[in-house]
């Protein structure tokens, strides 16, 4: 028998190499073998209907006439749970790469990027699909809270390596995925949308329940980017209001991005309200990861509110956006060339933000509850270090 080797397959069916070397094994091509190091193909081998192996999956549910792909990815966000259980649930999972990989999103989640990575460095090339974006995805934002930025760079380039490789106009399902990961990838780091992504809203109905409501999280955060506050906060209300079930993780995120829209709007009652709820849902499980990757957003609300009746869990979320900050500045301004502020403390930051938004110190104030002196000096620290004289200028240096 004449064989092909790994490039000639790939170019006569139109695949990348990677592609095919994961066929092989896979065990997808019929007579292959390995010589050595390297895969020997069969001339008159066929290219694999990778359509028909997503049919045969037996991890899928139905919701009405829609079968429900990507039950894989990322497992805890798409599971509903009640505060508190988190951890026993995951314990009652089946042993595996599914049970692992909701694990380090546990550990993610609960601000623990350092076991987290560990738990999801072996998956990053694994052959399941969902599993290795699940990996991917969570191994790039936790070395993001280390500062370990290339490595972050390396696991988010991986992801878009993977979601090139595959043909989603064949398989809608597998395009619901790649379409999840990249604008969570983008979106969560205010970068820029790849060009070639497809609109989320198509994939929506292909995602699971608790992606779904993740996927309205993020799309309610693109919106809230380009300054459409009334907008977003009416995806993340109705996302919250249809509901059947709770997923903790993608309401923690809703409820969030409900507080960014709602300071924006000047209405502090109402943000509030969803600091509250988010506050509910994550303290139990300790999962408090969001709350400091979304600090800068939330307009002084922690300080308002979690700092005087919890304070040592405000420590330990003011620890992770200084952490996480750091990280994400590393990958933001280059990318994008807006220069955020970098050396503010958080109180100095939070005040700075609602002067950017037109706060008066007086309404900082009362709303901080501190006095309109120490408003005055933090906004004084703020336009020092930021070498600008004028408060307008404010704006340009926040977080957009």
């Amino acid at each position: 028998m004449e064989y092909m080797t790994v490039r000639e397959a790939a170019g006569k069916w139109k695949i990348s190499e990677r592609m095919v070397q994961k066929y092989c094994a896979e065990g997808k091509i019929e007579g292959v073998r390995k010589f050595g190091v390297s895969w020997g193909i069969p001339q008159c081998a066929e290219k694999p209907d990778i359509s028909q192996s997503v049919k045969k999956k037996e991890n899928h549910t139905k919701s009405g006439s829609e079968i429900h792909f990507c039950m894989e990815l990322m497992p805890l966000m798409n599971t509903a749970f009640k505060p508190g259980s988190c951890v026993k649930m995951i314990e009652a999972m089946e042993d595996g790469p599914r049970k692992d990989i909701a694990l380090a999103e546990y550990h993610y989640f609960s601000g623990q990027p350092e076991r987290a990575v560990i738990e999801t460095g072996r998956y990053l090339a694994h052959p399941n699909m969902e599993i290795r974006l699940s990996g991917c995805l969570i191994y790039s934002y936790a070395n993001l809270s280390l500062g370990q930025i290339s490595r972050a760079r390396y696991a988010l380039n991986e992801m878009r390596r993977n979601m090139e490789d595959i043909n989603s106009e064949a398989v809608p399902q597998i395009g619901a995925a790649k379409a999840f990961c990249a604008a969570a990838g983008a979106v969560l780091l205010h970068l820029p949308l790849p060009e070639k992504l497809s609109p989320l809203q198509t994939y929506l109905p292909l995602l699971p329940p608790g992606l779904q409501a993740f996927a309205f999280y993020v799309q309610a955060h693109y919106t809230y980017l380009k300054k459409e506050y009334g907008k977003s906060v009416g995806i993340v209300e109705t996302t919250l209001a249809m509901q059947q079930e709770k997923y903790p993780i993608p309401a923690i995120y809703l409820h969030l991005v409900a507080v960014m829209d709602y300071m924006s709007l000047k209405q502090p009652e109402q943000a509030r309200e969803h600091l509250l709820a988010a506050w509910d849902l994550a303290r139990p499980d300790d999962l408090i990861e969001g709350f400091g990757e979304h600090h800068g957003l939330l307009g002084g609300m922690l300080e308002a509110v979690i700092k005087k009746r919890w304070p040592e869990e405000f420590k330990r979320i003011i620890e992770i956006t200084y952490r996480f900050s750091a990280g994400w500045r590393k990958v933001h301004n280059p990318d994008t060339g807006h220069d955020v502020a970098d050396n503010l403390t958080t109180s100095e930051f939070a005040v700075a933000m609602l002067a950017a938004r037109g706060w008066t110190n007086q309404e900082i104030s009362e709303h901080m509850s501190i006095s309109p002196n120490t408003v005055k000096h933090y906004v004084s620290m703020a336009l020092q270090k930021l070498h600008i004289k004028r408060r307008q200028d404010l704006q340009k240096y926040m977080l957009r």
